[in-house]
């Protein structure tokens, strides 16, 4: 496929041609990257710098930096990843998705430079989907006079392409087992490879309290400032409503975050660390607006149909899934609690399965075979799943069909939990949007 012509307004078209640039979906390493990223003359994207990797909680933990940073009344860029319902969430200016003559324009200075480096060289220089998105916004950043960009990394960390860009503050949310065949079957190798955003001389915050010691160890070797959750900072929750950060000679109260699981205090703790850490002022009013303000579809996003609830989640790893668990203890319902889980086939489904089990009565699979070829049919998802209660669910084509199954058995104070990973939850909002009567999302 010939790249679009220069002057295309068609983001479709951009994104089709890119997504098939690259034989491989993933292609860690920087050499490539960087090279069109000089011959595109990128700087520095901001100011300042946050860049946030880890296993969960990276969306959030972002959501959370953008809302208090733009309270403060900086001008704010954010690049995550992967997006739900369109590629324009990929990318945000000042509070705003890009829009697609922006991501267009990026993505024109993107192939120029790469087209130009590969003649130069006189070898292809292929870049992956993410490697140019990655670059276009960068571009896109660097034009938008902004104080403060953060960064989501993709994989990993070290050979991610946002590690292209120097971090004023490097924040690595948590690290458990997810992607083992990029970066190791253990929470040492994973932690080194996250660690590898860490700059020298600048701080590195840590969102767990107990991270792995390859994490710690690498900070230690570049002189990298660790500050540790209830180590360095500290959060607890004062009531149902409120909650406090402190650290040495400073603290605030706070009100709960509008970002429902319990896990969502420990990200907007370590945001709140990852702003300290930059040395910039930071009132103690932007803290607070921000922490209310901040929303992230698709996490324990909330639902009402004929008094059911529906809960969709993105969460598709075990560590994720204890996560939903403990939220679901929390708040139980007063029914039953049907499950649609569909993931995809490079995931830990059976740990998934393991850390929910107990608090689901009803499992209904789907398949996701519109992911790619890291989607599975529900037959071959079911039978990675023989053995455990989810296996033995009730299997349907898709998410669609599924949610509408569950929805069609639930009983007024049941509820429904649609989760396993961003595909499952992009499908079930397009559901969801698109249906009468449903009540407007809820954070």
């Amino acid at each position: 496929m010939t790249a679009p012509h220069v002057g295309s307004k068609s983001l479709a078209q951009w994104l089709a041609y890119i997504e098939r640039q690259h034989p491989r979906s993933i292609a860690l390493g920087l050499e490539r990257v960087r090279a069109v990223a000089q011959r595109m003359q990128l700087g520095r994207p901001a100011r300042k710098v946050i860049t946030v990797a880890g296993t969960n909680g990276k969306g959030s933990t972002v959501a959370f930096i953008e809302a208090i940073a733009r309270a403060a009344g900086w001008r704010v860029g954010a690049y995550t990843s992967p997006h739900l319902l369109a590629y324009n969430e990929r990318v945000r200016i000042d509070g705003s998705d890009a829009d697609d003559a922006a991501l267009v324009a990026g993505f024109e200075a993107v192939e120029a430079a790469r087209a130009l480096r590969q003649a130069q060289d006189d070898r292809d220089v292929a870049l992956t989907y993410f490697e140019y998105g990655t670059l276009a916004a960068l571009w896109l950043f660097q034009r938008a006079r902004l104080d403060l960009a953060v960064l989501e990394v993709g994989l990993g960390g070290r050979l991610d392409a946002v590690n292209l860009v120097d971090a004023d503050v490097a924040v690595v949310t948590t690290v458990d087992i997810d992607h083992v065949d990029w970066l190791g079957n253990d929470r040492e190798a994973i932690g080194l490879e996250k660690a590898g955003i860490a700059r020298a001389w600048k701080p590195l915050v840590l969102g767990e309290d107990d991270p792995p010691s390859s994490v710690l160890g690498h900070a230690y070797a570049l002189g990298a400032s660790a500050i540790r959750a209830n180590c360095d900072f500290f959060f607890e929750a004062l009531d149902a409503h409120a909650w406090r950060w402190r650290e040495v000679g400073y603290r605030l109260e706070l009100p709960m975050p509008r970002l429902a699981a319990p896990a969502q205090l420990r990200n907007a703790a370590t945001a709140i660390a990852a702003l300290r850490a930059l040395g910039a002022p930071l009132p103690k009013s932007a803290i607070v607006e921000g922490v209310a303000a901040a929303r992230l579809p698709g996490r324990l996003q909330r639902f009402r149909h004929d008094g059911v609830e529906i809960l969709v989640d993105v969460g598709h790893n075990p560590q994720a899934a204890r996560e939903l668990a403990a939220w679901l203890r929390q708040a139980p319902a007063t029914g039953r609690t049907f499950a649609v889980f569909a993931a995809l086939g490079d995931k830990d489904a059976a740990g998934v399965v393991a850390a929910l089990d107990d608090d689901i009565d009803h499992w209904l699979l789907a398949g996701l075979v519109e992911a790619g070829p890291r989607g599975l049919a529900v037959d071959a998802f079911a039978q990675r799943l023989q053995g455990s209660a989810a296996g033995d669910g009730e299997r349907h084509a898709d998410v669609p069909a599924a949610l509408a199954a569950a929805l069609a058995r639930a009983r007024a104070g049941d509820r429904v939990l649609v989760f396993g990973s961003f595909h499952t939850a992009a499908a079930a909002l397009r559901v969801l949007r698109s249906e009468a009567g449903l009540d407007p999302p809820r954070a």
